[in-house]
């Protein structure tokens, strides 16, 4: 399988990368690898609204498949069959995201929103999304069913307007979806999320977001 292209996002670490696609809106960009840099290979795609971007787990290192694994969606305590999950951790390493295409750059260069991947990631495929074929909003989600609930993010200190607008939104959805492992709820703990050129250190306590740093 070749790598066509890869993707560039503000997340460059996987803690606090949304957990699923379309849940926070930022853009990202996919720049294909210079093999694929060819305008015709994407005549038409600006016509679709969304695209399905094919990628791999590049940072899922496991040598041994498990038939098993554990969603955090479940408390990260509860095994489920592995593909009864979107987990990472497959006989082969393989993500499948539906992104919103904003617009067609020089290059070419597809600047999408809503993407779920750590900078970086390499995309090995690029398919339009089709409404009528590829929307089921009817059918049974299993358990997750419903979107995650928002926790409240707050900056009493504006630590966050450090950062641009755009940054600044993206990175407030982000932690208000906690990116902590579901395992770990220590009120006191300190969390640390690269994001973009910045660190940022926060607290959760009471379905709260604290931000207590920025740099």
């Amino acid at each position: 399988m070749r790598q066509i292209a890869h993707i560039e996002t503000p997340f460059r670490e996987k803690f606090g990368v949304p957990r699923q696609a379309g849940l926070v809106d930022y853009e990202a960009r996919v720049v294909f690898e210079p093999e694929y840099r060819v305008a015709e290979a994407v005549r038409g795609l600006d016509e679709f609204d969304y695209v399905w971007l094919i990628w791999g787990f590049h940072l899922a290192e496991r040598e041994e498949w498990s038939p098993t694994v554990r969603p955090p969606r479940l408390g990260g305590n509860k095994r489920v069959g592995v593909f009864a999950t979107r987990s990472p951790f497959r006989p082969n390493p393989i993500g499948l995201s539906s992104v919103r295409l904003l617009r067609i750059e020089p290059g070419p260069v597809l600047v999408v929103s809503g993407a779920d991947l750590v900078n970086g990631t390499p995309i090995y495929d690029i398919k339009p999304y089709l409404p009528y074929a590829d929307s089921h909003p009817e059918t049974r989600g299993g358990f997750a069913q419903q979107a995650p609930t928002a926790l409240e993010v707050v900056d009493d200190h504006g630590l966050l307007l450090q950062l641009p607008e755009e940054e600044r939104e993206a990175l407030r959805r982000s932690l208000a979806l906690d990116p902590r492992p579901h395992y770990q709820n220590d009120a006191q703990r300190v969390y640390v999320m690269p994001f973009d050129k910045w660190e940022v250190r926060f607290r959760v306590s009471d379905n709260v977001v604290e931000i207590v740093g920025v740099k």
